[in-house]
């Protein structure tokens, strides 16, 4: 009888230390958009279903989903035999008709997580996001591709509210060991319709309307100065021809040609005869 009361009393500390465990959104270190339209970022159950007693064996845990709803609430995880449901996505429904597996990943001791001191360094990063928490809906291909193996987690639905389960599994017996409450419902983000996109300008602020306008008479102001542009430049294409012929006619009428010492100089044709000679020449000519 005393065996019998002190296994009843460790039956009673595991149901009620289960029930307390709820999936938690992600810490903001981690995920600091969060949830987006199709995915939410969970905290991963750490140091939870090996904190009453040491576990024996092997352990994975199961992670289930489901869209959020009065009927489905307090939806079971297991069989009549305690084996965990092996429901999909694409067999639920995306978590419509009953829980769907999203995930499954091994029980990771305590003794075995990175440290958080180590959050800062680059090359661990993804090493510590994988052991700390676990996004749903982050596999947008495994529902189109063919050849996927294994279990999918596919996008979710965009403003829609869902509740997560963790589920400890004994993998050598296949039976679920443990598993915690259903989360509170998260909801996904909304997408924002075109139509809800104010673009009237009396909603605006007056500083954002001069802003408006200014990008919006840069185009012209650059097409102006662009004009302008091309017509100087051709005013100053004109003037320089004219001011090189007027130099180079200046130019050759005020250097005079350089003789050399076999050219003959033609200087007394333009200059004229001296007065002497001219008289003498005359005089020839009376004769």
């Amino acid at each position: 009888m005393p065996r019998l009361c002190a296994l009843l009393a460790l039956g009673c500390l595991r149901l009620c230390w289960g029930v307390s465990l709820q999936p938690q959104l992600a810490s903001v270190t981690f995920a600091t958009n969060n949830p987006t339209l199709s995915t939410v970022a969970l905290e991963k159950p750490l140091c939870m279903f090996d904190s009453t007693e040491a576990l024996h064996g092997t352990y994975e845990i199961h992670l289930y989903g489901l869209v959020d709803s009065g009927s489905l609430r307090n939806a079971s995880v297991q069989d009549s035999a305690h084996a965990p449901l092996s429901a999909t996505f694409q067999q639920t429904g995306g978590g419509r008709t009953g829980p769907y597996r999203a995930a499954a990943f091994d029980l990771t001791p305590c003794s075995d997580l990175p440290s958080l001191d180590a959050v800062g360094d680059v090359s661990r990063a993804p090493e510590i996001l994988d052991a700390y928490l676990f996004r749903v809906g982050a596999n947008g291909t495994c529902l189109s591709d063919p050849n996927f193996h294994g279990l999918c987690n596919p996008p979710l639905s965009a403003a829609t509210e869902y509740r997560f389960k963790y589920v400890l599994v004994n993998v050598s017996t296949g039976s679920v060991q443990d598993e915690s409450l259903w989360s509170n419902p998260i909801r996904t983000r909304r997408p924002t319709p075109y139509a809800a996109i104010d673009t009237w300008p009396g909603r605006r602020s007056g500083g954002m309307i001069v802003i408006t306008s200014i990008l919006g008479s840069l185009p012209f102001f650059l097409l102006l100065g662009l004009a302008g542009a091309v017509v100087l430049s051709l005013v100053d294409v004109g003037g320089s021809d004219g001011e090189t012929t007027h130099e180079s006619q200046i130019t050759q009428e005020a250097v005079p040609k350089s003789l050399g010492a076999s050219e003959p100089s033609y200087g007394a044709v333009t200059r004229g005869l001296p007065l002497d000679r001219a008289e003498a020449y005359s005089g020839k000519l009376q004769a």
